[in-house]
């Protein structure tokens, strides 16, 4: 249990000092993470405490319904949250921070957003629920696998989004993270595969790479 909880603390330092001091364009930052996020856990899955690989990608029909109803839910959620508060808040940073900082811009936004919805959101998947969550759920408690996951899912998140908000905006947005990354345990402990969240973690990034879209002046 230590040791894989040391290696994810060290995975998410790795990607925070990728973030705030490499800075490396969007490619190369996305190699870095498939590694750290996909290879470094399956070997240790696979190798370390000999768990099998397929069974993170099991999922029963009810279980499709039940994260396909809550995809639409949070999709919809998202988007309104948006249009209710947008007066309330300044995204003005946003576009200006993914320009300068990973070189993503109103011309390769579309790419790089649906590589966002659906692979990025099956590394972080993999990492936080496959690895950090459901395979720690083997050796330690209930408690401590769902705070651990969802709070390091949470705090990986910080380095990303450095002076993009508000420092209010950004607190509820690490809260939600944080609420969202619980629900995310509970739809894949009851499933036993990560399949579920990343249902709703890619309904989730279309909503938010939509509003990308809106305010890239995209549509």
């Amino acid at each position: 249990m230590k040791r894989l909880i040391i290696l994810v603390i060290l995975a998410c330092i790795t990607m925070a000092c990728v973030e705030l001091y490499l800075t490396p364009n969007y490619m190369l930052k996305s190699l870095i993470k498939l590694v750290i996020f996909l290879v470094l856990p399956f070997v240790f899955i696979r190798f370390v405490v000999k768990i099998s690989f397929k069974e993170l990608f099991s999922l029963k029909f009810n279980d499709l319904k039940v994260a396909s109803l809550l995809a639409t839910g949070v999709f919809l959620l998202i988007l309104t949250a948006y249009f209710s508060f947008n007066g309330f808040f300044d995204f003005s940073k946003v576009t200006v921070m993914l320009e300068n900082n990973i070189g993503v811009d109103k011309t390769n936004f579309i790419f790089v957003a649906i590589y966002i919805a659906i692979v990025n959101s099956l590394l972080e998947e993999f990492f936080f629920r496959g690895f950090a969550f459901l395979t720690l759920l083997r050796f330690s408690t209930r408690r401590i696998a769902y705070l651990f996951s969802a709070g390091m899912f949470a705090i990986y998140h910080i380095a990303m989004m450095t002076d993009w908000f508000s420092i209010w905006l950004f607190v509820l947005i690490l809260i939600s993270l944080f609420i969202a990354g619980l629900l995310f345990n509970r739809l894949d402990e009851k499933a036993d595969s990560i399949l579920p969240s990343w249902i709703v973690h890619i309904s989730a990034n279309i909503s938010i790479n939509l509003i990308g879209m809106m305010l890239f002046g995209i549509i």
